[in-house]
């Protein structure tokens, strides 16, 4: 949780930055990092995974997201190891015995199998790359841009889908104000358990969802307004992205059908580390670097703060000729 003029602030939260993810347009950030979480749920190799997972996490870095990518790994090792364990726990499937645990209620006989484990491990890695990139778009997409986006399409939807990504980072740093604030009560106070803070925080929430409705009606969202002509600007980044999210797709399918993602648990496990299985995995990790900066000016074009091409061009001679002149002034 981050501090910024006493306040404490989200790692999910919406910080602005002159990067290439956040001055590309909604739809180009959402296809490239989709994208990458369309390998996830894809593929089932390991190795895949840890490829795509390098590469959401060297986006995410490259953005300037360090705390949120930090956020979503810790969030997403947790709930990788709770499916990973809950999956060795009941799926008995596999030859190789590691432990036998008994009877257990509800369960019956438990014995943990490495097939299982393994098997567990590749749907905790999918959800551990599905927490990286929310992570990075949470922090790296901006939801105003998302709304305006959206709205010619479906103007409610979008103002909803918009204040719940924004009342997320919200109620994140309010349930780190209420543990804060139950660590402060002294030794001698009872113990604040999770139920308690759970319903404080629900009722929190259902309040500022109150305020938010009634703030919205007072500004006249409620009615019907007409639509406004604003000319659309796009990011000279949009194409690259666009691109690499297309690159992404195609590598995932050519390498469905070639064999590259060989996984299997049952009756033994198998896991492809071929050539092929390790060129899929470099091209995955490769397009992490999509967000690298480059320079502000190429070929004598001229770029604005938002990504976007100036009017002005100017070639070599005319550059000499505009100095000669200042010089002689």
């Amino acid at each position: 949780m981050r501090f910024i003029d006493g306040l404490a602030k989200s790692p999910f939260a919406y910080v602005p930055r002159r990067a290439p993810l956040q001055l590309a347009s909604p739809g180009a950030a959402v296809a490239y990092l989709g994208a990458l979480v369309v390998v996830a749920f894809a593929c089932s190799n390991p190795l895949v995974l840890l490829a795509a997972a390098g590469a959401v996490t060297l986006a995410g870095l490259l953005a300037g997201g360090r705390v949120a990518v930090r956020a979503g790994w810790r969030m997403g090792l947790s709930l990788a190891l709770l499916i990973t364990v809950v999956n060795a726990l009941v799926y008995h499937r596999g030859e190789t015995v590691l432990a036998r645990l008994g009877h257990w209620p509800l369960l019956g006989q438990v014995d943990v199998t490495a097939e299982a484990l393994v098997a567990g491990l590749s749907y905790g890695l999918r959800a551990l790359v599905t927490m990286i990139a929310f992570a990075v778009y949470s922090a790296c997409v901006d939801p105003d841009r998302v709304l305006r986006a959206l709205r010619p399409l479906a103007r409610r939807s979008a103002l909803t889908a918009t204040l719940v990504s924004r009342l997320v980072p919200v109620a994140a740093a309010d349930a780190s104000r209420l543990r804060s604030a139950a660590q402060l009560r002294g030794p001698a106070a009872a113990e604040v358990g999770v139920a308690p803070l759970a319903r404080r925080l629900l009722a929190g929430s259902l309040d500022r969802a109150v305020d938010v409705a009634a703030t919205l009606e007072l500004r006249g969202y409620s009615l019907d307004a007409p639509r406004a002509r604003s000319r659309r600007r796009r990011s000279r980044y949009d194409r690259r992205f666009y691109a690499v999210a297309a690159l992404i797709l195609a590598v995932t399918i050519a390498g469905k059908l070639i064999g590259a993602d060989d996984f299997d648990t049952y009756p033994a496990i198998v896991i492809a580390v071929g050539p092929t299985t390790l060129a899929f995995c470099a091209l995955v990790i490769c397009s992490g670097f999509a967000p690298l900066r480059r320079t502000a000016t190429r070929r004598g074009r001229n770029y604005a703060a938002d990504g976007t091409k100036t009017a002005l061009y100017r070639s070599k001679s005319s550059r000499r000729r505009l100095e000669r002149g200042v010089a002689r002034v």
